[in-house]
């Protein structure tokens, strides 16, 4: 299908892109690499009067160390965080995630900022980011916010973001030291997951001190598996932590579709999450 008119800007810098989104207000759609926009314009799901290109604009790519945590521009692109090397060193999960999104051609042209504010919670990366106890960083006409990615998601596709911001960083508390793995089922190679499982597990002494657990495709927005959680501490055996994912599902609410019914999701989750976590923690 064609898309609709629009008008089209492509700022050079990060304050004249949130001025153009400003003077547009809610009429103006953010184009990074395109891979989520694009879809949505060609089914006419997505009006925009003004469609802003912030593909130019250079400081918002890179991965750079700030202390005990990377700080990732929006901008970068999937295949850049799989191989970079400060991600892979200090942030596996983010890396081993990002390798599953899709194929190496929507990898090289999709971006952890658009994925993020794109808040599919089909997509892998928010799940991930939610694990990771990311925070992400926006620029708006009054200056930068930083929204923690547990407040980020608000809604199906809807996130924190207002109208007039910018997602320009991602930042991601250093995990040295932790287990982990990204699990999903999909029914067919480079499809959206039908339940995807970030596990990232700390060991102590031979059981589980801290488990973080993030899903995907497990209701309205990503979710952190809580009670999983929480059962999972002092895990010290395959046994106890098949025990403890049977909670994976508890607070959820899958939809039904084409694709699964609520009750499959549920088992999937609680599938994928002991496997996921068995992986991490070394106890497979």
């Amino acid at each position: 299908m064609i898309p609709p008119t629009f008008d089209y800007t492509r700022p050079t810098s990060v304050d004249e892109a949130v001025r153009a989104l400003a003077d547009a207000g809610e009429e103006a759609k953010v184009l990074a690499g395109g891979q989520s926009l694009l879809p949505l314009l060609r089914l006419r799901l997505a009006f925009p009067e003004l469609v802003v290109d912030v593909g130019r604009i250079p400081q918002l790519r890179g991965v750079r160390e700030d202390g005990d945590t990377l700080a990732i521009g929006a901008l970068t692109t999937h295949h850049d965080v799989v191989h970079d090397p400060l991600v892979r060193r200090h942030a596996g999960l983010l890396a081993a995630a990002t390798a599953t999104v899709a194929d190496p051609a929507v990898r090289h042209r999709g971006t952890l900022g658009g994925s993020l504010a794109h808040a599919d919670p089909a997509g892998d990366l928010p799940a991930v980011a939610l694990a990771l106890d990311a925070e992400l960083v926006v620029a708006g006409p009054g200056g930068r916010r930083t929204i923690p990615a547990r407040e980020f998601f608000v809604d199906y596709l809807q996130s924190a973001l207002a109208p007039d911001e910018l997602l320009v960083e991602v930042r991601i508390p250093k995990t040295d030291g932790w287990g982990f793995h990204y699990e999903k089922f999909h029914a067919v190679a480079q499809s959206w997951a039908i339940v995807g499982v970030a596990a990232l597990v700390r060991r102590d002494d031979g059981h589980i001190a801290e488990a973080r657990i993030g899903l995907t495709n497990m209701g309205s927005t990503p979710l952190r598996a809580t009670a999983a959680e929480q059962a999972l501490t002092g895990a010290d055996s395959p046994q106890a932590v098949a025990r403890a994912a049977e909670a994976a599902a508890e607070g959820t609410r899958p939809s039904q579709d084409l694709s699964a019914s609520p009750e499959y999701r549920e088992h999937l989750a609680r599938v994928l999450t002991r496997r996921a976590v068995l992986t991490a923690g070394g106890m497979g």
